[in-house]
């Protein structure tokens, strides 16, 4: 027995050699094509945000961030209105979009296990991947043209609100459902209620998540043209009335973009900067308060 085995033995070594040599090449191939595809996401990223800076920081200065949109062939003036208008629509929008967003995550994720849970799910799937000018259109129709009766900064902001629900939704469900249920339990067991096992216990552990949600939902609604073209529609001056046309960055842009003026075209690139900012500012807010929860 022994010698039988001693003679096996080195047949047996090159099988495992061989075996172990080709788990390595077939590794070394996966990590290298991994590493490769990810190189190349980075590397589109860099280039882009590095050609709107180039072509965008000259058209940067004081009377670009003060200033308001100049007439039809003009050269000069700025996207301060564009800048309020887009923020303010947006925090309209998140009043009424991440509400409703955690409400309808948190059903889902601590009662939506029947069929009624099921059809929410599908539809804030249908509603997630519908074309933004649908909800344009269907915002025209419903607000611009039968209610409020001419274009507005408060359709703007619906619109923008209808696209954020989805994401706000779906995100924090699959963050919610992420909680250990042991943290339920053992709040349950102390006799707490559940509502109030929810409030304290479960959002604050998903608050990393919750935030990421509502960051991307913003991201995703403020940079949209067509639903605030067929909505907001646009405006030279500066407005704080949301029952006027209000003018936003996303339709400034694609005023300056589509206009015969190289100033025109470098204050669309400095306006698509300034956009950039916002969403990069939003994804920093996202990691900044991640990491705060995860010290916590």
């Amino acid at each position: 027995m022994i010698g039988s085995s001693a003679v096996a033995a080195p047949g047996t070594l090159r099988m495992h050699s061989a075996a172990d040599r080709r788990r390595a090449l077939v590794n070394a191939f996966a990590t290298t094509l991994i590493g490769g595809a990810a190189a190349i996401g980075v590397i589109i990223l860099v280039f882009i945000i590095g050609y709107v800076t180039v072509r965008g920081l000259p058209a940067w200065n004081l009377d670009f961030f003060t200033g308001r949109p100049l007439p039809y062939g003009e050269v000069g003036g700025g996207v301060l209105p564009a800048i309020a208008g887009t923020l303010m629509m947006l925090a309209i929008a998140s009043i009424i979009a991440v509400p409703t967003g955690l409400l309808t995550a948190i059903y889902l994720s601590e009662f939506g296990s029947g069929m009624f849970g099921r059809i929410v799910r599908f539809s804030l799937d249908l509603l997630a991947g519908m074309p933004s000018i649908v909800i344009g259109v269907f915002v025209w129709a419903l607000l611009v043209r039968e209610v409020i009766g001419q274009y507005s900064g408060l359709a703007g902001a619906v619109a923008m609100a209808i696209i954020m629900i989805p994401i706000v939704t779906r995100t924090v469900e699959e963050i919610l459902r992420l909680v250990p249920d042991h943290l339920r339990e053992a709040s349950l067991a102390l006799g707490v209620p559940r509502w109030r096992t929810i409030l304290g216990v479960v959002l604050p552990t998903a608050r990393a998540g919750v935030v990421t949600g509502i960051m991307l939902s913003l991201a995703r609604a403020g940079g949209e043209t067509a639903p605030l073209l067929l909505t907001a529609l646009g405006n030279q001056f500066l407005s704080f009335d949301l029952t006027q046309p209000m003018a936003s960055l996303p339709v400034q842009i694609y005023t300056y973009a589509v206009a015969p003026y190289d100033d025109w075209h470098t204050k669309a690139w400095g306006s698509a900067l300034i956009l950039v900012a916002i969403v990069g500012t939003l994804n920093l807010v996202t990691r900044l308060a991640t990491r705060a929860s995860r010290m916590h």
